[in-house]
């Protein structure tokens, strides 16, 4: 499976390479020379992308953060030259069949030596026009410095947004059921933390000073804490023992959990005095709180269990469920659950990454209504592979519930 999977990368890897390569070395270079060496570093760029997939998920955690910068950063840039290139095929191709019907200049012609006539013929049929090489190679080197300068721009902006602190993003919910004293409750709603190789203790210690700052009521921890091990990233994760809430904090698992030892970490999150809530509920001051696993638990034995977390609670009291996905809702919502609290999007990452994650996800980011249900997904605090995060910054969410 992951031979295959390496294949299939490699293979559309090697043809954005392509393409890209085309529109930015290709079509703006004349030497030879030019031409090679913008092949080379072309070939070395998309040799970087599997190196670097591999690497993080095979080199010491060191090593990993030598090869993942500019590996990830290749990764995002690649990804914004393919979409400008292709938005920008159009008016290339308008400015092709237009040129092609302007004279030719003086730049693309040969210069005729005085000393030789041109003899008296009959004229002959006008051919039609051609693309002037030097129209070609203008037009060329004007698309890859606009698209050069788009997607840089994106990327620079991007990789300031990951790595910034998250929005403060307050949010208040309506809920039918709420008892009238607990108008007001607030809860942290964090999620996709993904520490990893470029994102360490100081981003938790950042995370937790901001939600103790906010003086909630609870604390949710909904998922994808960590890309690595406990021996790799525990100390990285320490910091949340410091978390702060009226009532307590709360994690369940979220898919990179199982690609990180899910069961050690499920036990380290619990030490650090955050309550892993595996497929189970129980009682805050007027109403319940669920925790479910995350899909990805399925292969391993230890997917949701909406029967057991939810079945044989009092329908008068409202339900607020903890869980990964957004799409967990269509069956959150069988069990009349009131709201759904959920991360796993990061809002799309990288816009127009949105677009692709509304295939999957019912709700991208903000408040939405799932079956009935209402679903809240938060942008989260991390990012996953590229440390771009452009049109879609990280935040925290401070739930305030009210009385409907």
């Amino acid at each position: 499976m992951i031979a295959v999977f390496l294949v299939v990368v490699l293979l559309v890897v090697g043809a954005i390479h392509w393409y890209v390569w085309k529109r930015l070395v290709k079509d703006t270079t004349v030497t030879k020379r030019g031409r090679r060496t913008g092949t080379a570093i072309m070939v070395a760029l998309g040799l970087l992308v599997p190196a670097t997939l591999i690497g993080s998920r095979t080199l010491p955690r060191s090593g990993e953060a030598i090869l993942a910068w500019p590996g990830f950063l290749w990764l995002a840039l690649m990804f914004y030259l393919l979409v400008t290139l292709l938005i920008l095929e159009l008016p290339r191709l308008a400015l092709r069949a237009w040129s092609r019907r302007a004279p030719v200049t003086a730049f693309a012609m040969e210069a005729v030596p005085s000393s030789e006539t041109v003899p008296s013929a009959p004229p002959e049929p006008a051919a039609e026009p051609s693309f002037d090489p030097g129209r070609r190679l203008l037009l060329g080197r004007s698309v890859a410095v606009a698209a050069g300068a788009l997607s840089a721009g994106a990327v620079g902006i991007g990789t300031g947004q990951a790595m910034s602190a998250p929005n403060l993003k307050r949010v208040p919910i309506r809920l039918a059921k709420l008892p009238a004293g607990m108008d007001g409750f607030k809860i942290a709603l964090v999620s996709d933390i993904h520490l990893g190789p470029l994102l360490g203790r100081s981003h938790t210690e950042r995370i937790v000073r901001m939600i103790n700052s906010v003086d909630a009521d609870l604390v949710a921890i909904v998922g994808d804490l960590v890309d690595g091990s406990v021996a790799e990233l525990g100390a990285a994760a320490e910091p949340l023992q410091d978390l702060r809430g009226k009532h307590g904090s709360f994690f369940v698992t979220g898919n990179h959990e199982y690609f990180s030892g899910y069961q050690e970490w499920v036990d380290e999150v619990n030490s650090l005095g955050v309550r892993v809530l595996r497929n189970e509920r129980i009682d805050i001051q007027g109403f319940d709180l669920a925790g479910v696993n995350d899909l990805s638990g399925e292969g391993v034995g230890d997917g949701p269990d909406f029967t057991k977390a939810l079945d044989g609670r009092d329908r008068g009291r409202p339900v607020i469920l903890l869980a990964h996905q957004p799409i967990q809702a269509h069956e959150a919502a069988k069990h009349g659950v009131d709201l759904q609290l959920s991360g796993h999007t990061h809002g799309g990452q990288m816009v127009p990454f949105n677009l692709l994650v509304g295939l999957q996800q019912p709700v991208v980011a903000g408040l939405g209504s799932v079956d009935g249900t209402q679903v809240y997904v938060t942008r989260g605090a991390g990012f996953w592979g590229p440390p771009v995060r452009f049109g879609a910054p990280p935040d925290i969410s401070i739930i305030e519930l009210h009385g409907a």
